[in-house]
């Protein structure tokens, strides 16, 4: 059965890094396009970053420069590095999978995680 699962969250100053892992689990995703989604209280879902298969991340512009999106050689842990976190990134933070990223980009999405919660303190 084809699962992700979060984790790296925390509580960090403004400034700060974390470094979020989603971990899929059932051969069902090795074809799957990953990303990084959050949502922030009383907002909509949006997509922070996401990566195919072919190795290609792309970034939303709101992070671009400071967030970086990987996969380990294995391809089954899906990294987001957050370098110089601001309160604005406060939210919790979904891995999702779908057959292409253009669907993800569109807030279409077959599996998701439970969610791990980042907050950035001023």
């Amino acid at each position: 059965q084809a699962q992700l699962a979060e984790s790296g969250g925390g509580s960090v100053q403004a400034g700060g890094s974390l470094r979020l892992a989603c971990v899929r689990s059932g051969s069902r995703l090795s074809s799957y396009c990953m990303g990084w989604f959050r949502q922030a209280p009383g907002e909509e879902r949006v997509v922070v970053a996401t990566h195919d298969t072919d190795n290609s991340g792309i970034v939303a512009d709101v992070v671009k420069g400071r967030f970086t999106v990987y996969r380990d050689n294995g391809k089954t842990t899906l990294y987001l590095q957050m370098n110089n976190l601001k309160p604005e990134d406060t939210a919790m933070y979904y891995c999702g999978a779908s057959l292409t990223c253009e669907r993800l980009w569109t807030g279409y999405t077959d599996f998701w995680g439970q969610g791990t919660q980042v907050t950035v303190s001023s």
